[in-house]
Formats: C-alpha cells, structure tokens, sequence
C-alpha cells in the first residue's frame, strides 16, 4: 500500500531541525517583546503547526487569533487571487501584531493582509515565516522573522500542503514532480 512518504523526494528538515528553528526564533521574539504582549494571528491553515509549537515557546504574554486567507486553488501555483476566508475575531488597534505564516512565497497573499492588517492601526506589526522562497517573490514582503530560505521546490509537511495532504508529516520533504504535474 502506497504511503504520503513514497511521494517524497527527499526530506529538507528533519523534526528535530524544525524544533531547534523554532526555539531560535522564539528566542528573538522574547527578546524583541520583552515587557510586551503580542498579539499572534496564525494564517489557516499552513502555518497551524508551526503556529503552535512557535507560541509555546514564547515567554512573554500572548493573545491567540486566526485568518485565512488564500491565492492558491488545487493547483501548484499561485492564483494571484487574494480572498479572505476567515478574518480575526478581535480589534488589533494599539497592539504588537505578529503574523505567523508557514512560507512566504509569491508575497502576494501576505503582502495584501499585511496591508489590510496595517489599516486596523496596531501599535507595530511584524512578518513570522518559517519559510522563505525569495526566488520566488513577485511583491516585496519583509519577513522580519524567518526560519530558512527555501529552494524553489514543491515543499510540503510540518503543516505545508499539496491539495489538502501531507500536512501531518512531521518534516519538510520535497514533493516529487510526478504527484503534482499529473
């Protein structure tokens, strides 16, 4: 019986790579907040994983909220369509605002909630990826933290997806080409 590993063509970051990344980052955040509370807003639904295991390594006071938001269909490739599918369930206004993604890619997608996030009036607002595909970006988006910079690869696991599969692996593989051209 086939598994979700046989469509992996190699494993990027291990388990083990992807807590250590997450401590590191944890640590400049607490560092950067310290005396602060954040305001965490985990984008639906990629960056769940790496969302949670993030704010339980942060060690200053922080407030729990979710969007989604999304510009890719079953495809591949990004849409370039932006739609908001679930919006926040609080007021931003006056709070330290950290957007928490699973990989910027395209920017476009995360530069227009970072637009409409910005227009709420928070005190500042900081850009969290776990992973960044710079190779790949058609906006400017400024990632202020950031786990790795990724190759152009079809990247899945830890919460990254192909139509709805692979999130649960607990690594980063490279999705063989065949799954995802047929």
């Amino acid at each position: 019986m086939k598994t979700m590993q046989d469509d992996i063509q190699s494993v990027l970051y291990t388990e083990e790579q992807l807590k250590e990344c997450v401590q590191k980052i944890a640590d400049k955040i607490n560092k950067d907040y310290e005396g602060k509370e954040i305001y965490a807003i985990g984008i639906l639904k990629g960056a769940m994983i790496f969302y949670a295991d993030l704010v339980r390594a942060i060690n200053v006071p922080v407030a729990f909220d979710f969007m989604a938001a999304s510009s890719y269909g079953k495809g591949a490739s990004s849409s370039g369509e932006v739609k908001i599918l679930k919006d926040l369930d609080f007021s931003i206004e006056g709070k330290h605002v950290i957007v928490i993604e699973d990989i910027v890619d395209s920017g476009l997608t995360l530069s227009y909630l970072l637009r409409v996030l910005q227009s709420r009036h928070p005190a500042s607002i900081k850009l969290c990826a776990l992973l960044n595909k710079p190779e790949r970006r058609e906006v400017d988006v400024k990632v202020d933290y950031v786990g790795y910079d990724v190759p152009n690869e079809f990247l899945v696991g830890y919460g990254l997806d192909y139509a709805s599969k692979y999130r649960n692996l607990p690594y980063i593989g490279i999705l063989k080409p065949e799954v995802y051209t047929k």
